[in-house]
């Protein structure tokens, strides 16, 4: 009975007079970090899991851009009411708190900011080991994971969003096509409707309503832009094998001869009862403030930063330019935006019928609204349109600009049209960036850090299975640097270090057909690059209804990539050591293997590692162009002593914090001995 009476009066001193849109927080554990374990200056922390409740105003002008919001099911009060889950990380003596939020927004429901920053084991491990070296905890930060996405797996981790469905204003079920696309590593017959990228089962997705229907779509084609080839129905089913059976199966796809290997199959199917997605958008918006403004929050904050990485970086472009980062009340709710290997993308994350897991990738998620125009944060013009807009143009109306970092890779370059977010749409002049805005071109790295030493293949995802070895150049050391950086740069107003990245201008940012790399024997080199599209998915698009799938796609826009030195290793941006005192090509582009089908297509988020020959002998004798190690250095001593400059120098740039100095050292050993072994 003590227990009960304690947890009902925790959650009604939690409970809010609706303040900032949050109504209630209800917590599901609260537990010590470690045990207790004391970090840093900033003592014990406490874990908290709790499911956070809202409700929206559907007349409020900041909830106008919410597509389908006034079709939602509404509360006796006339709002829109739905919930989030919630992870948390706090100080438990808040005077110990460095009283920042650092919201890292969960990419497809789950947690990356520990492990990428602290080097936090993955999990299963024990506890304490999942907090690595506790840098963040050690610093005072508040963080925590909300949940702001519908359509995720079935996995107890995942951090969702509970959004409610929209109807017609009768109350009739609202109906309309969903597409879905997949290439894969090898045969199967079945396939989740839902994105494949959130597992072996899929995500949560839109299930067929009417099996019948003639809507109802499959084809197959060989390459983005190939030409479709239509599967007759008779040869495929919603259905799903259970025990050798065939089964139907309205969130699964059969096809009797089996899905092959790199192809690229296509369903558009009929679905009913569109989820209201873009609470998702809301959700964010509605904590921070909440955090911000009620000093009887959870977990109260002066400054709130946001982290988001790859999809999720897709989606804080995709707030920013909705305009949610102001609240119901006027006043602004992020501080800083630090949106990491984002490309020039948003997403599917506010129009009806929207999969916010679908991305654009080389040969899957192909023709989403993901990519498109505007790419600017200021104004720019469309060349075909004439349209002149900017990611920025409402928070500037709207007095909520934070300060932003934009970090992108190599691979964003090859594989995300990243140049488009600071040259122009035609590709002929370099964009004007905003004096809010950091865009720093990390050069040298793939989409996530490969595995060191480095791999060709994942045993446990056949999909990576590639030509090249993977790109292993570790971003731990730079997030450590950025996170510093957007810190003073909201709390002291000291100015982070000034753009980096590869610009017309100066010759280091080139069309494809420009690029330098060398021909290093055995090495296939990538046949094309990424790039956005104008897509027409139906007259209503700009009320955020699709009614044409797949979309008409039109002009390109001019995506455009880093030129490479003699090496093959990109220039124009902020270089690791790993680039200024090489032992190997670090590329944004690795192939598929032929094992998986279409050897000549990129795969989907890795860059290369091509090592140097070891020796003179060597390298004459491959007929490699590119200077050998023994060539390069007389020594270990003398590789170390450049290796630790070079860190030095970056320490000096502010990208690099002094104290990461001997760790980043040991990797360059590390390095050394595995290229030379």
């Amino acid at each position: 009975m003590r227990y009960w009476l304690c947890l009902m009066f925790f959650i009604l001193v939690l409970s809010l007079s609706c303040y900032a849109r949050v109504i209630r927080v209800e917590v599901v554990s609260r537990t010590d970090v470690a045990g207790g374990k004391s970090w840093g200056t900033a003592g014990a922390y406490e874990e908290i899991i709790a499911r956070v409740y809202f409700s929206v105003r559907p007349e409020n002008k900041h909830n106008r851009q919410i597509v389908d919001i006034d079709n939602a099911d509404k509360s006796k009060n006339g709002e829109v009411e739905f919930s989030s889950d919630l992870y948390l990380l706090r100080p438990k003596d808040s005077s110990k708190a460095n009283h920042v939020l650092l919201l890292e927004i969960p990419n497809r429901g789950g947690r990356g900011l520990l492990r990428i920053v602290d080097g936090g084991a993955p999990g299963g491990v024990d506890q304490e080991a999942s907090f690595g070296d506790g840098w963040l905890l050690n610093k005072g930060y508040t963080l925590a994971w909300l949940g702001w996405e519908w359509d995720l797996g079935p996995d107890a981790r995942n951090l969702k969003l509970y959004a409610p469905v929209a109807h017609e204003k009768d109350g009739k079920e609202i109906h309309g096509l969903v597409r879905t696309d997949f290439t894969l590593p090898e045969t199967r017959e079945d396939m989740p409707l839902g994105h494949i990228l959130l597992g072996p089962a899929g995500g949560q997705s839109y299930p067929v309503d009417d099996r019948k229907s003639p809507q109802n779509v499959l084809t197959v084609r060989s390459s983005p832009d190939g030409m479709r080839k239509v599967i007759p129905s008779s040869e495929w089913s919603f259905a799903h094998t259970v025990d050798g059976k065939v089964l139907a199966d309205p969130y699964h796809i059969h096809l009797n001869d089996g899905f092959h290997s790199g192809e690229i199959y296509e369903l558009i199917y009929s679905a009913k009862n569109p989820v209201v997605v873009g609470l998702g958008l809301a959700a964010v918006r509605d904590f921070v403030s909440y955090l911000k403004h009620d000093a009887q929050a959870i977990a109260p904050i002066e400054r709130a930063y946001a982290a988001g990485i790859s999809q999720s970086g897709r989606f804080l472009r995709h707030y920013v330019y909705q305009d949610f980062n102001v609240d119901e009340n006027d006043r602004q709710v992020l501080d800083g935006v630090l949106a990491h290997v984002a490309g020039a993308g948003r997403g599917s994350f506010n129009h009806r019928f929207a999969q916010p897991s679908r991305d654009a990738q080389p040969m899957s998620s192909i023709y989403f609204p993901t990519d498109l125009f505007p790419f600017t944060d200021l104004p720019e013009k469309d060349p075909d349109s004439s349209e002149r807009a900017g990611v920025l143009d409402a928070a500037t109306a709207s007095h909520s600009v934070p300060k932003i970092f934009y970090t992108n890779t190599s691979y964003e370059y090859w594989g995300r049209a990243a140049s488009l977010i600071h040259s122009s749409a035609d590709g002929r002049s370099d964009a004007k960036i905003p004096d809010t805005t950091r865009i720093y071109f990390l050069a040298g790295l793939q989409h996530f850090s490969g595995a060191f030493p480095p791999v060709k293949a994942n045993p446990t995802n056949l999909e990576y299975t590639s030509q090249q070895l993977q790109n292993p150049n570790p971003i731990r050391w730079f997030w450590r640097a950025l996170i510093t950086d957007m810190d003073e740069w909201v709390r002291e107003g000291k100015t982070p270090p000034e753009n980096v990245y590869p610009k017309l201008s100066d010759g280091t940012l080139v069309s494809f057909s420009q690029t330098k790399f060398p021909k290093v024997p055995g090495v296939n080199t990538p046949k094309d690059m990424s790039t956005a599209y104008h897509l027409d998915f139906g007259a209503k698009w700009k009320q955020g209804i699709i009614s044409k799938e797949p979309p008409t796609v039109g002009k390109a826009f001019t995506a455009l990539v880093p030129q490479s030195d003699s090496d093959g290793n990109d220039l124009g941006g902020v270089r690791l050591p790993e680039l200024q005192v090489p032992l190997a090509t670090y590329t944004g582009w690795n192939l598929r293997d032929p094992k998986i089908g279409a050897p000549d297509k990129r795969l989907s988020f890795l860059g290369s590692d091509i090592p140097f020959a070891k020796t003179a002998a060597e390298r004459k004798q491959n007929g490699d162009p590119r200077p050998s190690i023994a060539e390069r250095y007389a020594s270990s001593e003398e590789y170390f002593a450049k290796y630790a400059e070079a860190v030095k120098q970056l320490i000096k740039e502010r990208f690099i914090l002094a104290e990461d100095l001997p760790a980043m050292v040991e990797r360059g050993k590390q390095e050394w001995k595995d290229a030379t072994k």
